[in-house]
């Protein structure tokens, strides 16, 4: 997989969100299948967020540090991190 970045307004960021909440799927995945069914490319794997044992783990309200969804990356090697001191 490639890693892209982009920008979107407030109202196409709500819908987005709000439709990933009900399929119960990762905004990236959302937006990887919108553009799978817009260029008639298959998906070369289905995955969901059961895929990922770290979705779900921490909490929606804000922790220390600032919103998660803003700095997920840092909870995250947070979370590795410390997963392994504890080994």
């Amino acid at each position: 997989m490639k890693r892209l970045q982009i920008q979107l307004d407030e109202t196409l960021y709500e819908a987005l969100r709000r439709r990933a909440f009900e399929e119960q799927a990762s905004m990236a995945s959302v937006v990887r299948d919108a553009l799978a069914g817009a260029f008639g490319t298959p998906r070369s794997s289905e995955r969901s967020v059961s895929d990922f044992r770290f979705v779900g783990s921490g909490s929606s309200e804000r922790p220390p540090g600032g919103p998660v969804s803003e700095r997920h990356d840092e909870f995250l090697d947070d979370a590795i991190s410390a997963r392994f001191r504890k080994a």
